[in-house]
C-alpha cells in the first residue's frame, strides 16, 4: 500500500472513526472530546509510521549480502 495513497487515506479515516467513537462513547470524564481526538490522531499517526516502515524496503533492488 502506497503511503498517502487512496487506500491509505480510506484506512486512516476508518481507523480515526473507530478510535474516536470507542473513546468518546466509553468515557465519562469531563474532557472526553479532547481525549478521544488525541487518541484517534495518535492511532492514525501510528498507522502511518507503521506503513512507512513496512514499505521502506519493499522496492529494494540491492538486498544485504550474505544475509544468512
Amino acid at each position: 500500500m502506497k503511503l498517502f495513497g487512496r487506500n491509505h487515506i480510506i484506512i486512516s479515516i476508518i481507523t480515526f472513526t473507530i478510535l474516536f467513537l470507542m473513546n468518546y462513547l466509553g468515557n465519562e470524564e469531563a474532557d472526553k472530546m479532547e481525549r478521544a481526538l488525541m487518541t484517534a490522531f495518535a492511532g492514525v499517526i501510528g498507522l502511518s509510521i507503521g506503513l512507512f516502515i513496512l514499505n521502506k524496503g519493499k522496492n529494494d533492488k540491492n538486498p544485504p549480502q550474505h544475509f544468512d
